[in-house]
């Protein structure tokens, strides 16, 4: 990225300490731009911030964090977004608190697409991830950008899903944009920022402090049209991310689990509180009146995804059958006959009955 004084400007003042997003859209809104909220006087400033604030940006920023994250901006696609920019994601400026500047890897085209978060527990259980990619699989494939935070568990299953369909994933993190955590997942994120994006509104450098994660939450859910949790504890910070995205105005999803599971405590408390109770992919397709399969069917599928959905369809036979069956049978991946299964129940012809199996329709 071309590093100019606009650039600069809006990169000191994100690194101002004590400097809350708050505090600089106060600013902002007074001054009219990072430029002239720097050149300011301490009294000025002072006048819409609290002292210490002010006497902070009078000070600067930290010369050895505005070199490190100039150099990171002067990579190739590497980019600095703050809301004078015209790839600033649109949603997140109907929200309260909206980040002023975020840190992007990506195609910036989908910072202002339709998008879906998907989000859940870290220590999933091999049903739920197969869940998450699944959903994640057909949402994009339908025209919904998949967000989710990066994280082990549902949130790595949602990006993998994600990636397989046309709409691709956005990754927002709770850390510098230049570090991966959890490092496991660190080929993950390459993966997304290459072919979708990623995003941080958090300073270069900035390690996975406690605090971070509520804030990166309140992006996933600004980002994006609706937010679907697939399995949750009651301590779960997913249903952090659903609160923010009811006080956002956004759709809430729940998927249903055993009464006897952990996992489904969260979903399940989402639903009493008036989550939407989903089954299928298609439920939230027509729920944000995508017109289910059809807007499904409009993404053209590669040649393998519908050869993978013959061979499913082939080897389900006419008998309910599970995943790990199917992909016994079929000789494909688990990953691959999730994403055939959620096409073929989006055209009607499987059905995801209770107890995980599948039973074809016709």
């Amino acid at each position: 990225m071309q590093i100019d004084a606009r650039v600069e400007a809006w990169a000191s003042l994100q690194l101002v300490p004590g400097a809350s997003p708050r505090a600089l859209v106060a600013l902002l809104k007074v001054f009219g731009g990072p430029q002239q909220v720097l050149g300011a006087s301490r009294a000025s400033l002072a006048r819409v911030v609290r002292e210490e604030v002010a006497a902070a940006i009078e000070r600067g920023p930290d010369p050895a964090g505005l070199n490190q994250t100039l150099e990171w901006l002067r990579e190739p696609g590497h980019r600095l977004i703050a809301w004078d920019d015209h790839a600033y994601p649109q949603a997140l400026l109907s929200v309260a608190d909206p980040p002023p500047v975020l840190y992007f890897r990506g195609r910036e085209e989908l910072l202002n697409s339709p998008a879906m978060a998907i989000v859940g527990s870290r220590n999933a259980t091999p049903q739920g991830i197969e869940t998450a990619e699944a959903f994640a699989a057909a949402l994009s494939a339908a025209g919904l950008t998949i967000v989710s935070g990066l994280a082990l568990g549902i949130d790595a299953a949602a990006h993998r899903g994600g990636l397989e369909g046309a709409s691709s994933s956005i990754a927002v993190v709770g850390t510098g944009i230049d570090r991966v955590y959890p490092a496991a997942n660190r080929s993950l994120a390459e993966r997304v920022a290459q072919a979708g994006g990623v995003v941080s509104e958090f300073p270069v450098g900035m390690p996975p402090l406690p605090g971070n994660f509520p804030r990166r939450n309140r992006v996933i859910s600004g980002l994006s049209r609706g937010v679907l949790v697939v399995e949750a504890t009651l301590a779960s910070g997913s249903l952090i991310t659903a609160r923010f995205a009811a006080e956002q105005g956004r759709d809430v999803f729940a998927i249903p689990g055993s009464i006897h599971s952990p996992f489904s405590k969260g979903s399940h408390r989402l639903i009493k509180d008036g989550a939407k109770l989903v089954e299928t992919a298609q439920d939230i397709l027509e729920e944000l009146g995508m017109q289910g399969a059809s807007a499904a069917k409009s993404v053209p599928l590669a040649a393998s995804a519908q050869g993978n959905a013959e061979r499913v369809l082939a080897a389900l036979g006419h008998d309910p059958a599970g995943v790990d069956a199917i992909s016994e049978r079929s000789g494909l991946p688990v990953d691959a006959v999730c994403v055939a299964l959620v096409e073929l129940e989006l055209e009607g012809r499987v059905a995801n009955l209770p107890g995980g199996v599948y039973q074809r329709l016709r």
